[in-house]
């Protein structure tokens, strides 16, 4: 995975900016891709958020540039939503490597079941 990490604030250790590759035989392949991720105050207990500056047209990428993917959401069960296991969504022990290379995985093989954009799903 080739990504280059960074604060976005020397002042601000919870707010980092990536730029990455954009993965082989996927429609961004050959692209660079700019996203910010946001730590909580209690983090590793709750995941970070993970925004694209980058325009992206994503099944699992909302307008405004936040990702949406299991990993990202609090730990434990979502009774709204049973689909989606706890093993799935973020759990202590993972890492930003763990969400890069799930972003990642998320552009190469998008979720339309589960879509935070109806349109690129479509």
């Amino acid at each position: 995975m080739g990504a280059s990490i960074g604060l976005v604030n020397d002042d601000d250790l919870f707010k980092w900016s990536v730029i990455f590759e954009g993965p082989e035989d996927t429609l961004y392949e050959g692209g660079y891709f700019k996203a910010e991720i946001e730590f909580p105050d209690d983090f590793p207990n709750n995941p970070p958020k993970m925004i694209f500056k980058s325009k992206m047209w994503h099944p699992n990428i909302y307008d405004n540039g936040n990702v949406c993917i299991s990993i990202l959401h609090a730990p434990g069960a979502d009774l709204m939503n049973t689909a989606e296991k706890a093993e799935e969504r973020w759990r202590p022990i993972l890492g930003v490597e763990a969400v890069l290379m799930s972003v990642i995985s998320m552009l190469n093989d998008p979720n339309i079941d589960s879509p935070a954009n109806l349109d690129a799903s479509i």
